[in-house]
């Protein structure tokens, strides 16, 4: 009997550390040769790890969501063989997770004391405290930090009736316990029992990836928000018009692929959006083909599947590739190609887009043009008002090197064509 080690391989493409996503097995378990062991996830991709032998795992090499660098133990596994030597006589140490470390703890100089820095009690249960005081006098605003007054309120206590025994009466954390603990129905504001219960949720996977990118773009990119409001009756009209021929070869027409048109169309004058920022490098790459990101909600988070080269597909190839990559992503099957390399990107939230919104750009791209819903409101046309389908886009631009005037100039072309769509299709 032996020790075979498994480290977390190289997974091609420059990755130096994987985050493991998913357990296939557990410590105490047997497991075949070609069993898979873990998912891991990269920046680029989620990969699956088979072991290369049989044997009992006897240890993993970190909990889902820890990171491990490429090299580092993955699993321990007890084999029939003699195992692998010259890895088992290096510290368990050497496989351990290399999760970035939390950020120093802020602490408050103590020349300038706040009131969260008063004594906390060693005990949640404080014997000699009354759980009711007397109501306060008309007027006197009780002592509590914010997180105490939130608490009240969602424990629906009016803090009055509560008594504070720390300084010049402040109100604790303690002080609130001990009125939930012993206070009658009467004291407080409802009759419902206060749910004090607290989950805890680790953010692994896609969802850290999310995160994680969501805030660097936040922090690098100088964010311009744009809302223009669009007529889309006619716009509307044509495409119930072509969805009522039912033809078998084509799908369904949403908006998306008219915007996409339009895109494409907008583009060709605006070459400036259809491109990505090295900030470090500060270069501004334009790209020729028009390879639009359409964000898609899954079950796992938000994922951007990409239509490449929209500049040479028809209004019905769009439709059909969105479909497509919509169904791949929410099923899991989307691949890394498919979720790679959009030059600009589309976001929509469907029929609860809402009014107005301030979409993130999709880094290193330098403009997302966001959609929300249609409403049927009157519209002045001169001599009466009339009613039309109206939509705002919500679109974000890189102010860094996009100007506010282009921008604008930018999604009124995109209106100019949204509300006259035979024009998408006329040729230059």
């Amino acid at each position: 009997m032996g020790i075979r080690i498994i480290k977390l391989p190289d997974v091609g493409e420059g990755v130096a550390e994987a985050e493991v996503v998913e357990w296939h097995v557990e410590v105490g378990q047997s497991v075949l040769e070609d069993q898979l062991l873990a998912a891991v996830m990269t920046d680029k991709a989620t990969v699956e790890i088979p072991s290369p032998v049989a044997g009992t795992v006897v240890a993993l090499g970190a909990e889902v969501g820890g990171v491990l660098a490429v090299g580092a133990e993955l699993v321990r596994l007890e084999v029939a063989s003699d195992g692998n030597e010259d890895v088992v006589a290096a510290p368990r140490e050497a496989a351990a997770s290399i999760e970035r470390p939390a950020a120093p703890a802020m602490v408050t100089p103590p020349e300038v004391p706040t009131p969260t820095a008063l004594p906390v009690p060693t005990s949640r249960e404080p014997a000699s405290r009354a759980p009711i005081g007397p109501p306060r006098p008309p007027g006197e605003k009780p002592l509590a930090s914010p997180a105490v007054r939130r608490r009240a309120r969602d424990a629906g206590v009016d803090l009055r009736q509560v008594r504070g025994t720390g300084p010049a009466g402040r109100l604790g954390h303690d002080d609130l316990d001990a009125f939930l603990r012993g206070a009658p129905k009467s004291a407080r504001s409802t009759g419902r029992a206060a749910n004090t219960s607290v989950e805890i949720v680790k953010i692994i996977g896609l969802r850290r990836r999310i995160a994680q990118k969501m805030a660097e773009s936040k922090r690098r990119v100088a964010h311009f928000s744009y809302v223009e409001e669009i007529d889309v009756t006619v716009l509307e009209e044509l495409r119930t018009t072509l969805n009522a021929e039912n033809r078998p070869e084509h799908p369904r027409l949403t908006l998306m692929p008219f915007l996409m048109q339009a895109l494409v169309t907008a583009v060709a004058d605006f070459p400036e959006m259809n491109a990505l920022y090295d900030d470090e490098a500060e270069t501004l790459e334009r790209h020729g083909g028009v390879h639009i990101g359409i964000a898609t909600q899954t079950s796992a988070g938000l994922m951007v599947p990409v239509v490449r080269h929209c500049e040479a597909r028809s209004l019905w190839d769009c439709a059909a590739e969105v479909l497509r990559l919509a169904e791949a992503a929410r099923a899991g099957r989307a691949t890394r190609d498919e979720l790679l390399g959009s030059t600009i990107t589309i976001t929509s939230l469907g029929a609860l887009g809402g009014i107005v919104t301030t979409p993130v750009i999709n880094r290193p791209e330098v403009a997302i043009i966001g959609v929300n819903k249609q409403v049927v409101r009157p519209v002045w046309q001169g001599v009466q008002f009339v009613p039309r389908t109206m939509m705002n886009l919500s679109s974000s631009f890189d102010h860094r090197v996009i100007d506010g005037y282009v921008a604008a100039r930018f999604i009124q072309r995109i209106k100019a064509l949204l509300e006259a769509p035979a024009t998408i299709f006329m040729e230059a």
